[in-house]
Parts: structure tokens; C-alpha cells; sequence
């Protein structure tokens, strides 16, 4: 469909009341339904429910929304990526498995998927989870009141309609002709926001107008949480402090589903507020943390040899997964001063070091992204592409040509009107800083000087999201198959609130991006992907960064996981909503706590699951 006609569509429906949306169809005849209870379980029935999970935040998030601005970080996870979806790919297998349908069927269009709801489905108030809330999803996504574009284009241009069968039945209409499995892909996707939103909050509201929706929902619901379909909801909330979500309990719908059991089994997660990292880990050193997430290489090999781990108080956890890995690296802003010349950018290419300080200060660890646009998307990404080497020849000759070829006193490059060669790299966290520091010393190789700009937590992203930045050190999520229009095209460069951190946009690209987002045949899709990786490639706008293939946490003994823990897509071994089949063991807790006291120790634990290692 026409982009230009799908928004004026959107438009008329957004300005139409949600009864406009409740209209049923009947299924077409011979209406095959599909389902899939028949995958490998991946928790443990050793599993026991109870206990409270204690972690913490580094700031406190900008919004308690999913949607609209500064939504997309924080606790986002909670409230929308790992809840639950109509559908989810098995974390082994890959098959797709029942969630919040526990049914679904293809048209002939190629267009169109027919879903049965789950009846045992409610929302954390007790509320049915009905074919309505999917139809109010409509309403709530296209309203410019989320001041979201990203969503409101989405939900206009990609998912065209919902459609009311019955109370527990759906058809979901989507713009373009794709295959079954693409369009599984396309509507159950974690980052998407396809899952219902409670129809009865909203009417209940005194400010609803007529659509459903509150005119002023950004700041009414700032930091204000809906009903969810998943197994915590937010319980409290102690603004700058902490936050504690708190499980539905043992009637929570999902336990009906196979897949659900043994899951989400500590009673409560409270998150508090903690900006040092250092601080927090002495906090879990003294055991007012339960786990504490060892992703960074400083704090794996020095910082993990505490008396608490030399007297098996304290155990070692190293997981491997084959998880995709989202655009990200260096992004630099083509709206800023001289970001806006290509040898500029093809000198920075050069002149950042990522292969040195991923062997220097990630201890080796860390692996090379081949590419800005991510990793992980099997034959959507090109085989072909390779991260660009550290060069300062090379990127000196391209400052150079840009005009910056004189050295200025310091060794910095300076042009004709004495400007120097300097940007800003806008990074989110302390711990960051030795990244960006040897970046910065091996920039001066080539007559670059980085300059580093630490904006605390999620003010970062906002900052990012603004367009404030001259380069952005960020990585973003991912789902399996790439996505390029939130990132390149031109509909999103240089307004605020959108993904487009390059603010790069291309007339030649926007086409290869309408394409890819229209193809039907699979191969010539894939075809497509890799023009758009090639034509990104040679714009030189994204330095591509790294990937880290794993989940590493250190725990107290009392959290337990299951024989196998990790699945092929585990992110965070101990994060309550992402696979959730560790638990907390009250008597391991009570034992451990007993022979602190005593001085009885234990046999130090540092276990590795490599299944999943590529």
C-alpha cells in the first residue's frame, strides 16, 4: 500500500470511535488451525515459587510508559518486550509455540493471520483478555495522543486492520503479501508492541475522550503503569528510589500453557536505584543483592574474587546464546557540523579502534559486530560484510581531503579556518568510560580527538533521541529479522523521538527500504537486505561495535537454575522476564546465611554453560 494513502487512512481511523472497530467477519471456509504443544520443556520441575528477587537500576527511569517519549529504556522489558505475545519461536527449536493464542491459521492473501485468543487469558486486575482489547490496540497505537511516531506509522502502514471474529478470535490484516513464517515474524516480534492493551482501563478513565483514549496520556500516565497480561505487574513504586513488581500469583493465566510452567517463580522483584556500579557490587557482596549481572570484563576476571566467592557464598555463571544482535556501535550524526562530509565519516571509520579496545579493555571477550546494522539474522545479513580495521593512514588521509590537513599544536587536525577535528561521544554509563578513553588515545593516531560526554542512565538515551549527539556510543535490541525503515528512512531523520540516530536519510535508500518492507519473495528479500547493507556500508554513518554472545552474573548460592539454564535465546540468565526458570531457594538461603555466621565454607562455584557457543 501507498505510504502517503496508509497514513491518510490512518488519520480517518484514528479519528473514528472504538465502535467503529468492533464490527465481526466470519472465517473464511476451510480455515486450517495450527498449534504446537509438542516442543522440549526448558524449565525445571524442581522449580520453587516464592521469594523476593533484589537487583538494581543504575537510574531511575525517564517514564513508567512503554510507549511515547523517553519509553523506549528503563523498564521497558517489564512492561512490554518480554510480555507476553500471541505467539512466541521456541528459545531452542525455533518453532512457534502458543502464548496469548493458543491457535492460528493463514489466508490465502498471504496477508492475513486468524488468531484464537487463550479464554484463560486475563489482564493482572482480573480482567478476560478479549478480542476488544485487540481492537482498542488499534485505537491506542494510531492515536497521536502515545506521541509515538514510530508505533502510529507501524500500526497504520504494517498492520492494517484487526478484526473482531468472536470474543476470543481475531483476524489481524497486514499491508503486504509475506510468508507464513515472516508473518508470524511481523506480528509477534518482542519490540513491536503487537499485544493487547486493556480496553476497560481506558473507558474507565475520566478523561477518555471519544476514542478511547486521554488527551493528555503522555503526562497523566508518566509514571503511571497499565494492567499487563504477564506475570508481574507493578506493585510499588518510590519515585528516584525504587520500583517492586509483584507476581500475579499461582492463578495467573500462563500457567495454563505447557511452556509457562515452573517460570516467573519468585513472588516479588525489587529494583532499587543504584548509579555506581562499584556501590552496587559491594551491596552484593554483603548480600542486599541477589545476583549481580558480570557482563563486564573488568568486573569477571577483577572484580569476582571477593571472600564471598572464595568461601562458595558467592557462585560464577557463564552462558552462552545465539541471540541477534541489534544496529549499534559508534552512530554519527550527519546533522551535525562536518558529520555531514563523507571523509569525515570515512576517517572516523578508520581512526576508531573497536577491535583494539574489545582485546585491550574487554579482555577479549567481546566479539566484532561485521556490521552497524547488527548480526544474528542469518541470510538476511550479507556474508560479506567486515568491520571496517583500525587505519590512522588511512583515516589521515581521509581528514585530509575533508580539509583537515594541517596538525594543530596538540596533534589534533585542524583545516584552514582553525577549527579542530573534535566530537563528542555520548555514552550512558561510568562504566563505559575506559571504552571510550581508548578510543580517544588511539584516535590521536590519527589526528583525531574524541571527547567524552557521560550522561547519566536513561538521560542518555533521551539526550540520543533528542538529536543532541554528535557521535552516540549505543547498541539497541533486536528482533530476527532486521529492521532498517526506524534507522534509515527519511520520514524519520531529524525529528526527536525517533530511532533515527544517524539523521542520514537518502532518497536511493528510502526506496531499497519501501522495497525490502514490501517484498514477498523471501530470496529476493534477502537480496534486498544486503543493498541496504552495502548502500550503509558505503554512507559510512554507523562505525560498526561489538557483540557480546552470552550472559554472565555472579549469584548467591540460594538462586538456583535448572540443569540446563541456558536457551539459544537467553539474554540475562537472572532477568525476571527474559527466559525466568531460576528460582530462589528459601533453605539454601536460611543454610547459607547460618554458615556466614559459623565460618562453615563451601566448595567455590563458577559454572559454564557452553552449549549454544558458536
Amino acid at each position: 500500500m501507498n505510504r502517503t494513502l496508509s497514513i491518510c487512512i490512518s488519520a480517518l481511523m484514528a479519528g473514528l470511535s472504538t465502535s467503529a472497530f468492533t464490527q465481526t467477519t466470519a472465517l473464511p471456509q476451510g480455515v486450517e488451525w495450527l498449534s504446537n504443544n509438542n516442543e522440549p520443556l526448558f524449565a525445571s520441575q524442581d522449580a520453587i515459587r516464592g521469594g523476593t528477587l533484589r537487583t538494581f537500576m543504575a537510574s531511575f527511569p525517564q517514564t513508567l510508559r512503554s510507549v511515547g517519549p523517553d519509553a523506549n529504556s528503563g523498564l521497558r522489558h517489564y512492561f512490554m518486550d518480554g510480555a507476553p505475545k500471541l505467539a512466541q519461536r521456541h528459545p531452542n527449536t525455533g518453532k512457534w509455540i502458543p502464548q496469548l493464542a493458543t491457535d492460528w491459521a493463514f489466508s490465502e492473501d498471504n496477508k492475513t493471520v486468524y488468531f484464537k485468543l487463550d479464554p484463560n487469558a486475563t489482564w493482572s486486575d482480573g480482567e478476560k483478555i478479549t478480542a476488544d482489547d485487540y481492537l482498542f490496540m488499534l485505537t491506542y497505537y494510531r492515536s497521536k495522543d502515545i506521541v509515538d511516531p514510530w508505533y502510529n506509522d507501524f500500526f497504520s502502514t504494517s498492520i492494517i486492520d484487526v478484526i473482531k471474529v468472536d470474543e476470543y478470535t481475531i483476524a489481524v490484516e497486514t499491508a503486504v503479501e509475506q510468508s507464513q513464517d515472516a508473518l508470524m515474524v511481523l506480528i509477534n516480534m518482542p519490540s513491536n508492541g503487537f499485544q493487547p492493551r486493556p480496553k476497560h482501563y481506558f473507558a474507565d478513565e475520566k478523561d477518555a475522550n471519544n476514542d478511547g483514549m486521554v488527551d493528555n496520556f503522555v503526562r497523566k500516565y508518566n509514571f503511571k503503569s497499565e494492567p499487563t497480561a504477564g506475570p508481574y505487574y507493578l506493585d510499588k513504586v518510590k519515585k528516584g528510589k525504587s520500583v517492586t513488581f509483584k507476581h500475579v500469583g499461582e492463578k495467573w493465566w500462563g500457567y495454563s500453557n505447557r511452556y509457562y510452567q515452573n517460570r516467573y517463580n519468585v513472588d516479588k522483584v525489587r529494583i532499587t536505584v543504584i548509579r555506581d556500579f562499584d556501590i552496587a557490587l559491594k551491596h552484593f557482596e554483603k548480600g542486599k543483592l541477589d545476583y549481580f549481572d558480570f557482563v563486564l570484563p573488568e568486573y569477571w576476571h577483577g572484580k569476582s574474587d571477593s571472600q564471598g566467592f572464595k568461601d562458595g557464598y558467592i557462585q560464577k555463571f557463564w552462558g552462552f546464546n545465539q541471540t541477534p544482535q541489534g544496529a549499534g556501535g559508534l552512530w554519527m550524526n550527519t546533522a551535525q557540523p562536518l558529520l555531514d562530509d563523507i571523509n569525515v565519516r570515512k576517517g572516523i571509520m578508520h581512526a576508531t579502534d573497536y577491535d583494539g579496545m574489545i582485546k585491550n579493555i574487554m579482555r577479549g571477550d567481546y566479539s566484532r559486530k561485521p556490521h552497524g546494522l547488527g548480526f544474528g539474522h542469518g541470510q538476511y545479513d550479507n556474508p560479506t560484510n567486515k568491520a571496517p580495521e583500525f587505519d590512522p593512514q588511512l583515516a589521515a588521509e581521509h581528514f585530509a581531503k575533508a580539509g583537515f590537513d594541517a596538525i594543530g599544536s596538540d596533534g589534533i587536525r585542524i583545516n584552514k579556518q582553525g577549527q579542530r577535528l573534535s566530537f563528542a561521544i555520548t555514552y550512558g554509563y561510568n562504566a563505559w568510560t575506559p571504552r571510550i578513553a581508548f578510543l580517544r588515545e588511539q584516535a590521536k593516531l590519527a589526528g583525531l580527538d574524541f571527547t567524552l560526554n557521560l550522561v547519566d542512565g536513561s538521560s542518555a538515551f533521551k539526550y540520543i533521541l533528542e538529536k543532541k549527539h554528535q557521535l552516540a556510543f549505543l547498541n539497541m535490541g533486536s528482533g530476527e529479522i532486521p529492521s532498517y525503515w526506524e534507522y534509515l528512512h527519511s520520514d524519520n531523520a531529524n525529528k526527536p523521538q525517533t530511532n533515527a540516530h544517524t539523521n542520514y536519510s537518502s532518497p536511493e535508500l528510502d526506496k531499497l527500504i519501501e522495497a525490502y518492507d514490501a517484498e514477498f519473495d523471501q530470496a529476493k528479500r534477502y537480496q534486498l537486505s544486503y543493498q541496504i547493507q552495502d548502500y550503509v556500508t558505503q554512507a559510512n554513518i554507523i562505525v560498526p561495535g561489538y557483540m557480546v554472545p552470552y550472559s554472565r552474573a555472579a549469584h548467591w548460592r540460594w538462586v538456583q537454575y535448572p540443569e540446563n539454564p541456558m536457551t539459544k535465546q537467553t539474554e540475562s540468565i537472572f532477568h525476571p522476564m527474559d527466559i525466568g526458570s531460576f528460582w530462589i531457594d528459601p533453605s539454601l538461603k536460611k543454610e547459607t546465611q547460618a554458615s556466614m555466621k559459623s565460618d562453615k565454607t563451601y566448595t567455590p562455584v563458577s559454572f559454564v554453560d557452553d552449549r549454544f557457543k558458536l
